[in-house]
């Protein structure tokens, strides 16, 4: 096994929910609460993978900390009603780790009851550990808060872990928390994206495939 520990993000990485989930949604949301505005599908990739979604929201929309409570519940009615498909090959990736005595984690931005939720209805392997939305702000990813919990929870080394992320705050979480990064790069073909994963992650992994074949070596 090559790693104790797999970390791997939840949306996108390992389920496609974005275009199909969390994109249609907030569409809804700014074409209900902030009649005449918009947002492409390759922009909310991009303002999510830099600066993030809260910015986004604050400094592209104007939505103040009220609003985003409300946005924040428009979205969780939402996605009660959606479930999302995980990607193929990323079932027998978490399989094959389990089976080998390593451990399967989830640092996400997804509430923790809905990656639950989306790992069995998918038939994935139950995660060892999730931290998600609910985490306090000040210690939610991009912070290396749970990465250190892990570490401290199954006593694990820097070494042992690998973070698998299709955005830049799984990636500034793991250099913070000095573990490897795998850039996901299955889930869109956004050139900005994939040009500063290339540039700033020794291992990026444009398909499932690829990610798996790397684990097996």
């Amino acid at each position: 096994m090559k790693y104790r520990c797999l970390i791997f993000d939840h949306d996108d990485t390992a389920v496609d929910s974005t275009a199909t989930i969390h994109w249609p949604c907030f569409v809804e949301y700014l074409r209900k609460f902030r009649p005449g505005m918009d947002c492409t599908l390759e922009e909310y990739f991009l303002k999510n993978f830099h600066p993030g979604f809260i910015e986004m929201c604050r400094e592209d929309y104007g939505l103040t900390d009220s609003d985003l409570e409300v946005e924040v519940r428009y979205w969780q009615d939402y996605v009660k009603n959606h479930i999302p498909t995980v990607y193929p090959g990323i079932r027998e990736i978490m399989e094959r780790e389990k089976a080998e005595g390593g451990l399967v984690a989830v640092i996400s931005h997804s509430f923790d009851y809905y990656i639950l939720r989306d790992y069995a209805e998918n038939r994935l392997p139950k995660p060892d550990a999730v931290y998600g939305w609910e985490l306090p702000q000040e210690i939610r990813k991009p912070k290396p808060w749970a990465v250190y919990e892990l570490m401290k929870r199954f006593s694990l080394q820097p070494s042992d872990i690998l973070v698998i992320d299709d955005l830049k705050p799984g990636y500034d979480m793991a250099k913070a928390a000095g573990v490897d990064f795998a850039a996901a790069g299955w889930a869109y073909d956004v050139p900005e994206i994939e040009k500063f994963m290339r540039e700033n992650s020794s291992l990026y992994f444009r398909t499932v495939e690829e990610l798996s074949a790397y684990l097996e070596e």
